[in-house]
């Protein structure tokens, strides 16, 4: 097992091997690609990097990192990755997404337009990878309890024990699409709906 992240890693095992790297750095496909060059495809990569910065109106700074690191590194990671997968014929490429892909937030545009082009992205890849035989998986959480979660109020937040979970069962299951906890993603389509109605009336 590999695992690569900007920071040490706290696990200690024998099987697992950690490389330190930024997935926005400009030197991260050539890690990447130096690490699958030695240890050959894996069977399963799960691209789980991902940043939340509230807007800052005045400068958008944190912006294009946003992007940098929920998007493009996920791009990155599979045209390393999937590509590898591809050639060999079999492989499972897993992106954490997020419910927000579905929303324009005006606290945070950059997050839910950044996980909104990963949705897109690896639904779209779905299709022309499984022909390959090899499976790409779209997971949208809601809140997980992270650092990630910034917002005043968290609904159905999930523990991270449970979230990991999810994820072994998509490892299983290979799905498309999967959506956890379902009752986030009926909270956010009232929401939405109610959004909907208001632009009708003419009140939003």
């Amino acid at each position: 097992m590999v695992g690569v992240s900007r920071s040490a890693s706290r696990l200690e095992a024998s099987s697992y091997e950690h490389h330190v790297c930024d997935v926005g750095s400009a030197k991260y496909a050539a890690r990447l690609a130096a690490v699958v060059d030695k240890l050959g495809s894996p069977d399963v990569c799960v691209y789980c990097a991902g940043i939340g910065e509230f807007l800052d109106i005045n400068t958008l700074a944190t912006d294009r990192r946003v992007f940098e690191v929920n998007l493009i590194g996920a791009v990155t990671t599979a045209m390393v990755v999937v590509t590898g997968m591809v050639r060999s014929g079999s492989g499972h490429f897993i992106g954490l997404s997020s419910q927000a892909d579905a929303m324009s937030d005006p606290n945070a545009p950059s997050y839910s337009a950044s996980k909104a082009g990963l949705t897109r992205y690896l639904e779209g890849l779905a299709p022309a990878c499984r022909a390959r035989g090899v499976y790409i998986t779209n997971i949208r959480f809601g809140f997980v309890d992270t650092k990630m979660a910034k917002a005043p109020v968290k609904p159905f937040m999930l523990p991270v024990s449970q979230a990991a979970e999810r994820v072994r069962h998509c490892i299983d299951r290979r799905p498309v699409r999967a959506t956890f906890p379902k009752r986030m993603a009926l909270l956010l389509w009232w929401y939405r709906l109610g959004m909907r109605a208001k632009r009708w009336l003419g009140l939003g």
